[in-house]
């Protein structure tokens, strides 16, 4: 049985999760690969990644290229003497990279290959309103997810579940199948199962303003998993039109409840605490949300200072 010499790849805090869990099990974590500081927030004060954070706190080697592909980093990289490879919210990498040590190179993906494959696959299941999701390890090759699988785990989503509750759910649940991954490996017992080539399998797309925007000509139900499958970042929005006055508003979270009415869609009630939205099938009830300027608040605080008129609507 030969002992591991890992090198882990990630950025953000999901990736931390199960670093620590590698860490924990007394794994020798001869490197790890992560981001390179950027700067971020209104002052451009420079930042590092979650990973890198973490690494640093436990004494770990960090690398931190800008070209995956250059001859330095790949001679660092070499130098580290892996024979294996754990990948967690990275990027993709060169054959060069994940060809490199002797056992391989192995991702843990967040969702049931091979649905869901790309960047965002945990806000795409609650978006699209899944009732159940996972995690996936594969070994990586020359496409976007698309590797041998290695061990996959399944979990349900709740009705009103938010992206970032199941986040932190499907971190626990990845750090159990990458130990998992790692112990197979590691006494030579892995197997693998190709994926299935379906003939449309749902994508986890990039999210960007343009598919964050609230569409109110969809269905209440459909608008109100938008919400949950974006909370708490980067956050549904809408524009709030009030006669002259129009916001940018990011919604964070709200409930939906189906019922009859003639209202038009996107009209806005409010009452001295509560603000509803008139959508098909029923009312949406903004439960928190941000104004231009304003801390995120829940909508009984927001009324307190923003008065809407009768004719505010949701565009």
């Amino acid at each position: 049985m030969e002992k591991l010499r890992i090198v882990f790849m990630g950025t953000p805090d999901f990736a931390v999760g199960i670093l620590d869990t590698i860490y924990k099990n007394n794994y020798d974590i001869v490197g790890v690969i992560t981001a390179p500081d950027k700067p971020a927030g209104r002052g451009q004060k420079v930042s590092m990644s979650a990973v890198k954070e973490y690494a640093l706190e436990k004494n770990l080697r960090i690398l931190q290229p800008t070209n995956l592909k250059s001859e330095a980093f790949l001679a660092d990289l070499k130098s580290l003497d892996a024979n294996l490879q754990v990948v967690v919210a990275f990027r993709m990498l060169p054959e060069v990279v994940w060809k490199m040590p002797k056992l391989g190179t192995f991702n843990l993906h967040a969702s049931l290959l091979p649905e869901y494959r790309g960047a965002a696959p945990i806000n795409w299941a609650v978006i699209n309103g899944e009732t159940k999701t996972g995690v996936t390890t594969f070994f990586i090759d020359d496409k976007i997810d698309t590797g041998a699988m290695i061990l996959s785990k399944e979990t349900a989503i709740g009705a009103n579940e938010t992206a970032g509750e199941l986040h932190d759910r499907l971190m626990h649940l990845g750090s159990e199948t990458v130990l998992e991954t790692l112990q197979l490996i590691e006494s030579e017992k892995a197997t693998t199962t190709l994926q299935e080539n379906q003939p449309e399998p749902k994508t986890a797309y990039k999210l960007n303003k343009e598919n964050c925007k609230i569409d109110w000509s969809q269905s209440g139900k459909t608008i109100f998993n938008l919400i949950r499958g974006l909370s708490p970042y980067p956050a549904a929005w809408t524009f709030i039109k009030d006669g002259e006055n129009e916001w940018n508003v990011k919604v964070y979270s709200a409930s939906f409840e189906e019922k009859a009415h003639t209202d038009t869609i996107g009209k806005i009630t409010t009452t001295k605490k509560e603000l509803f939205v008139a959508v098909h099938g029923g009312v949406l009830k903004i439960e928190s949300l941000q104004f231009p300027g304003k801390k995120r608040m829940g909508t009984h605080e927001l009324l307190n200072g923003v008065k809407l008129s009768e004719n505010a609507i949701a565009l």
